[in-house]
């Protein structure tokens, strides 16, 4: 059995719900979820610089736990940028 997910603190909320490439309908394109946990690491980590054991205080998680919630959120990233996919949030 799975242990439970502890709330994480997200301070950051994104202001659009989907971005998707220009020309292509949105019923037309494959779309990847990305969680607000991701969003919030990826904001903190890239957007903001913050090393990684700051983030991840800051979220209240282990730093572990930060690097695979960045490292799954920039696959999500570029796989739909490189395979024209919408991104929802």
């Amino acid at each position: 059995m799975a242990r439970p997910k502890l709330p994480r603190n997200i301070c950051g909320r994104p202001t659009n719900s989907c971005f998707k490439p220009n020309g292509i309908p949105v019923s037309e394109l494959e779309e990847i979820q990305l969680e607000l946990d991701e969003f919030e690491a990826l904001r903190l980590v890239d957007l903001e610089g913050m090393q990684q054991q700051v983030a991840a205080i800051e979220m209240g998680v282990s730093r572990q736990t930060l690097a695979n919630l960045v490292k799954s959120a920039r696959k999500k990233v570029i796989d739909c940028i490189v395979n024209s996919k919408a991104l929802k949030m």
